[in-house]
């Protein structure tokens, strides 16, 4: 009885407490402030003649099955470089960790990384940079891919949410320069989930 109690015990543990659970309301939070910022001539990416007639973005339906958990293995020994842009903009990155995970049964790999200039800023110094491709790439979203923020993990895993994946801003006005995603980083699965591509 001891031991059945104890194997309980265990796997609570081990997947309960460690795993996230999916909260729909986040997903919608994301949706709304996104929303709200693209619509505010301050704070917007989209050039003017867009922005008269800005409504909302065009999403995806919010869908579990694009929330992981993803296991995280930090890297070691890696050199900060610098990561090709739309523009000529050169800023220094450097690799910080890869993800491991499954959607709709494929095994996906992603790596993140960490911009240097923003990691010294208090309120970044946690922020890492999940830039991401995927099979629905210049057709229903953005051909040059999307991007995901996420904050360094205290353990092994991480939660990656693509339902709050989002365009640069170079998919609305071409004035921007944001950095391009790595080859590596091309996923080979459809990713129906975050924001869709402009117009």
């Amino acid at each position: 009885m001891k031991t059945i109690n104890l194997l309980v015990l265990l796997l609570v543990f081990n997947f309960g407490f460690g795993q996230k659970q999916f909260d729909r309301s986040e997903s919608e939070k994301f949706q709304k402030k996104i929303n709200s910022e693209y619509a505010d001539p301050k704070t917007s990416p989209l050039m003017e003649e867009d922005l008269k007639t800005f409504k909302s973005l065009d999403f995806y339906p919010i869908n579990q099955n694009y929330f992981v958990n993803a296991s995280f293995v930090k890297a070691k020994n890696e050199k900060v470089f610098e990561m090709k842009t739309t523009g000529t903009r050169t800023p220094q990155y450097i690799k910080y960790g890869t993800l491991y995970f499954k959607i709709n049964g494929v095994d996906c790999k992603l790596n993140v990384y960490r911009n240097i200039e923003l990691s010294k800023k208090e309120e970044y110094k946690n922020h890492l940079f999940l830039p991401f491709s995927d099979l629905t790439c210049g057709k229903e979203s953005y051909i040059g891919g999307r991007y995901i923020d996420l904050e360094i993990p205290k353990g092994k895993t991480i939660v990656v949410d693509f339902n709050q994946a989002y365009n640069p801003y170079c998919a609305y006005n071409y004035k921007y320069s944001c950095p391009l995603v790595p080859l590596e980083n091309d996923l080979k699965v459809e990713i129906n989930a975050g924001v869709k591509t402009f117009h």
